[in-house]
């Protein structure tokens, strides 16, 4: 089933372009990230999927769901759980009333066990929160109703590194669970450990769409070459080496290893570190192209 489908879809704000031609199909098994830059269009796509936003052009299924049809589009949205980018609570009451309030909206079977997992001041005024525990707080409410999607835009903001790896572990195991996550994040590296497909936007036009091992495949390793002499850059113009910067030298290789290294034996390398391309270095590559 697909959870999410677009075709053709545009928004623009008067000329101003936000989203263009963008189609994406999102497969209810899956974890998809969606990568881009602030201002690339991540959030503007999101609100439009979700009926917050009126496209100007195209269409949007959600659940199998016509966006467009607002009596679809409420049925839709009581199987998906949102965490988006700003969150704004009411204040002056506590996280457990705030909890209270979502749980007669929607339900809440896994409120208590993903309590147990992000813990917070649940008696406690939500103005006092801190926000990382706001975050934690905005992840409770968009898990807790046993969701069959979830839209999370940059959901990882404010949480220290331990609870990272926890709501990394926890969007795992609600997958192999039969929910599909849609994770809009610039955090590259997060995005590796947990999706099973990258999208990756720019300037509101989606560029590519890869399956992540094959984006890591073809983003070959990364070599970082420190030489006593200049080396010549017309003899890293090799087949498969592509030349990011120099002093030190910064190498894309995904094949010619040994000629590289016979060009590189001709001088005094004084210090060399190969390790894999991460996602950083492949988005940036795509940019630049």
């Amino acid at each position: 089933m697909e959870v999410i489908k677009t075709k053709n879809l545009d928004k623009f704000y008067g000329d101003i372009k936000g989203v263009k031609d963008l189609d994406l199909s999102i497969r209810s098994e899956e974890i998809f990230g969606f990568l881009g830059p602030n201002g690339a269009g991540k959030t503007t796509t999101i609100r439009t999927i979700l009926g917050f936003l009126k496209s100007t052009k195209g269409s949007v299924e959600l659940l199998g769901k016509d966006v467009s049809n607002r009596k679809e589009l409420v049925k839709a949205k009581e199987e998906i759980g949102f965490l988006p980018g700003e969150y704004s609570f009411y204040e002056n009451i506590t996280g457990r009333e705030a909890l209270d309030y979502f749980e007669k909206l929607k339900g809440g079977e896994k409120r208590d066990e993903l309590i147990k997992t992000f813990s917070i001041p649940l008696d406690e005024k939500i103005k006092n929160y801190s926000h990382g525990n706001k975050q934690k707080l905005g992840i409770i409410q968009a898990f807790m109703h046993n969701p069959k999607l979830v839209v999370l835009d940059e959901p990882t903001q404010g949480l220290d590194p331990l609870m990272q790896k926890k709501f990394n572990q926890m969007i795992l195991e609600e997958n192999k669970k039969g929910t599909a996550i849609f994770f809009s994040s610039h955090i590259l590296s997060e995005v590796r450990k947990v999706c099973d497909r990258v999208g990756i936007i720019k300037n509101g036009e989606l560029i590519t769409i890869e399956d992540i091992d094959d984006l890591m495949q073809k983003s070959g390793k990364i070599a970082i070459v420190e030489t006593k002499e200049d080396v010549d850059r017309q003899q890293l113009d090799l087949e498969g080496i592509n030349l990011l910067s120099q002093n030190p030298l910064k190498l894309v290789i995904t094949d010619g290893f040994n000629e590289l290294i016979n060009i590189l034996s001709k001088y005094t390398i004084e210090d060399i570190t190969i390790r894999e391309s991460n996602l950083e270095d492949v988005f940036m590559h795509f940019y630049e192209e």
